[in-house]
């Protein structure tokens, strides 16, 4: 990966696109947003292939997350809490939290950071 910087932040250019990093909303993605999605977009892939597997029929998982960030130091990220909405028929509640572990320990990005960020996990069904 190559970043350019440009006027109000930093510029990269991947296969699907162009994408725009700025500390300033306004001019771009801030960082913290690209990790934050990153972790959490990697865990309901992860969980989405782990369901699939155990052939449960699911339409739908929607993926809400939660930050924590520290002020006091650089504001970093300290905790993440990932909320799982799974829409799907006849699901296993218990099979489903084996699920979102095996998918936790799947997860790149999840195991990038599990040893400097909390990482927190729930589900509902609909």
């Amino acid at each position: 990966m190559k970043f350019h910087m440009k006027e109000n932040g930093f510029e990269t250019t991947f296969e699907y696109g162009t994408l725009q990093i700025s500390g300033n909303e306004e001019y771009g993605f801030r960082p913290y947003q690209l990790m934050v999605s990153s972790v959490a977009v990697c865990g309901g892939g992860v969980l989405r292939k782990v369901l699939e597997k155990q052939r449960m029929n699911v339409k739908d998982i929607t993926v809400e997350a939660n930050v924590t960030r520290d002020p006091d130091a650089a504001n970093k990220i300290t905790k993440i809490h990932l909320h799982y909405t799974i829409d799907g028929e006849n699901l296993n509640e218990a099979k489903i939290e084996k699920a979102m572990v095996l998918a936790q320990k799947n997860c790149p990005m999840a195991q990038t950071i599990i040893d400097s960020v909390e990482l927190t996990e729930s589900f509902t069904l609909v």
